[in-house]
């Protein structure tokens, strides 16, 4: 549903899509765009579909983010369309029909057959948006992803409306909600699973709901930073140690992702995290209009550097060599952050200019996923990283660099597995805004 607050602000939405599309449209040449939501798939030699996921291109104009075979069709200065699938259908439950007020902004049609939409798109070169099917081909004059008019819609997706601010305020109340209950699991002793699907109750998320699957990770399995086993047994307190959870939440299709590390004890690793969380928020402090995005990563690395030497991880060496010789490098392996929005990893980080040039990233910094000048209305994530990661020590171990490691500790802060403080963030005129700190706030 949409509330009278958005609504409002949809209408403005909507506007600005209309001339982000006029401009992709004119600049490749083409009369109409058709916006494809996308196709079920299903399971090899079942008649079981996988769970459905809409092209963000489509939830960029409506918020419909759970009926396939559906059509946004748009021609500059003529109301935009929407063709909606609704089958005769008694196996599975239909779509319902769209009524609210987001509606008053397209003409709908009803199909009750996927191939019905061939009949509702019109004449002229269109450029088609999405998941091609050969059969579109005999649909008329269709021109699958056309590169100009990604690459233009791509480089505009970085400027967030007003709509899409809001929409990802809520993606992040949801999410903290869903974290505050995960903490609360872990403290009592739950188990990985039973931390999962605390949240998902708490964050009112179905599994495939989730804008991406829930990282629960206790002890060890923090140092794999892409954890999605979710471990049934419950570990003796005695041996439980530590918590990372990276896990987000969905509203009308826009993604919250926000991370948190947690200690059983008052430790020394409780320390080392309070150290993380504190540098997290002199990184996002840094941000504002015209900050150049890769300088933040650097000073990420900058910050984890002194840090392992103010826990005596590293010794011998000051800040400055320890990121000269790329030790932070095996502690802090990813990137800093991502564009946020219609996808967890929004589209965009790495373009110069609309016409789809790119911007390199740093020398020695492969997993940097933005390497834009950011601006007012950009939103994307802050997550530095401090983690003890088996196969990266060993590389460290055998080269030159391993003379300057306190290996005995780093050796006891293995069971820990790692630290991700992470928050989503927007770019304002005169600084930014932690839209999750704020959604902490306002749920605690």
């Amino acid at each position: 549903m949409m509330d009278d607050a958005l609504a409002t602000i949809y209408t403005a939405h909507v506007t600005i899509q209309k001339l982000r599309h006029d401009r992709a449209l004119l600049e490749g040449k083409f009369d109409h765009v058709a916006i494809f939501s996308g196709a079920l798939h299903y399971q090899l030699f079942d008649d079981m579909s996988y769970p459905f996921k809409p092209n963000p291109h489509f939830k960029s104009w409506v918020p419909v983010t759970d009926n396939p075979n559906c059509f946004v069709v748009y021609t500059p200065n003529v109301k935009p369309k929407l063709i909606y699938w609704q089958p005769v259908d008694y196996w599975h439950k239909v779509a319902e029909t769209p009524t609210d007020r987001w509606t008053e902004k397209f003409d709908i049609v009803m199909i009750a057959n996927p191939d019905d939409a061939k009949a509702h798109l019109p004449s002229g070169r269109i450029a088609f948006l999405g998941e091609w099917d050969e059969r579109f081909a005999s649909w008329g004059d269709l021109t699958p992803n056309p590169e100009p008019i990604l690459n233009s819609l791509h480089w505009d997706r970085a400027w967030k409306t007003e709509y899409e601010i809001e929409c990802l305020r809520r993606a992040n109340e949801r999410g903290a909600r869903g974290h505050l209950a995960a903490e609360k699991a872990f403290r009592g002793g739950a188990s990985e699973f039973e931390i999962h699907v605390d949240y998902l109750a708490a964050s009112d998320h179905a599994e495939e709901e989730l804008p991406y699957g829930n990282i629960i990770a206790l002890n060890e399995h923090a140092s794999t930073l892409h954890y999605y086993h979710h471990g049934r047994s419950r570990l003796d307190k005695k041996n439980l140690w530590s918590f990372l959870i990276d896990a987000g939440g969905s509203y009308n299709g826009y993604a919250s992702d926000i991370t948190r590390t947690y200690s059983t004890h008052k430790d020394e690793f409780h320390d080392l995290i309070a150290a993380m969380d504190e540098m997290q928020l002199a990184l996002v402090d840094a941000i504002r209009p015209k900050v150049n995005y890769p300088d933040v990563h650097l000073l990420s690395h900058r910050k984890v550097a002194e840090i392992l030497a103010r826990f005596n991880f590293v010794r011998d060496i000051d800040a400055d060599g320890i990121v000269e010789r790329r030790i932070s490098s095996t502690f802090l392996p990813h990137g800093v952050g991502h564009y946020l929005g219609l996808q967890v990893h929004d589209v965009g980080g790495f373009m110069a200019d609309r016409s789809g040039k790119t911007i390199p990233k740093p020398e020695g910094h492969p997993y940097l996923r933005l390497t834009r000048v950011v601006e007012p209305g950009h939103v994307f994530t802050i997550e530095p990283g401090l983690y003890f990661i088996d196969t990266l020590l060993a590389e460290l171990k055998t080269s030159e660099n391993a003379k300057f490691v306190n290996w005995e500790k780093v050796g006891a802060f293995r069971k820990y597995g790692g630290i991700r403080i992470e928050d989503d963030v927007l770019v304002t005129e005169t600084g930014h805004e932690n839209l999750t700190r704020n959604a902490f706030a306002n749920v605690a």
